[in-house]
């Protein structure tokens, strides 16, 4: 299997995360360009043998921190190492850019990107209850 990640643009982000199942509220593209807006930003593609499999978007926050937003892996191309080369090319990107912290939201239900942050050196920083446990939003950071 090729797995080739690339840097790509919101237009072709936004069918693609409209197919990851775990996302209940659905963003248009007009969402994605106006939760972006000016700030620089990283929107990368992930494709495996040719086909589009994932994707991860971070934009800038502040001048040191680079959010990432949003991202995912269909579920036929899990387990193949997908959302961990999204991730090391995102972090790439951003320690090359000057940023000095990655941040990053998840679910307390989603425990495969729980998991893989964590062993990337993700640091849980934040806990907002919001409704169920499984609901719960955790704020994990990794700093420089």
């Amino acid at each position: 299997m090729t797995l080739i990640i690339r840097h790509t643009t919101l237009e072709e982000i936004c069918p693609l995360y409209q197919r990851i199942p775990e996302f209940g509220s659905r963003h248009t593209l007009h969402d994605l360009r106006q939760r972006i807006a000016d700030a620089p930003c990283c929107p990368l593609i992930a494709e495996l043998d040719g086909q589009p499999a994932g994707f991860k978007l971070g934009y800038q926050t502040q001048p040191d921190t680079l959010y990432s937003w949003l991202g995912g892996v269909l579920p036929a191309f899990r387990r193949h190492g997908v959302a961990q080369a999204l991730l090391a090319e995102q972090q790439h990107w951003a320690w090359a850019q000057g940023y000095r912290r990655l941040t990053v939201k998840t679910r307390n239900q989603f425990r495969g990107m729980l998991m893989l942050l964590i062993d990337n050196g993700y640091r849980i920083v934040e806990l907002e209850k919001k409704g169920e446990v499984a609901d719960y939003r955790l704020l994990l950071e990794k700093t420089r």
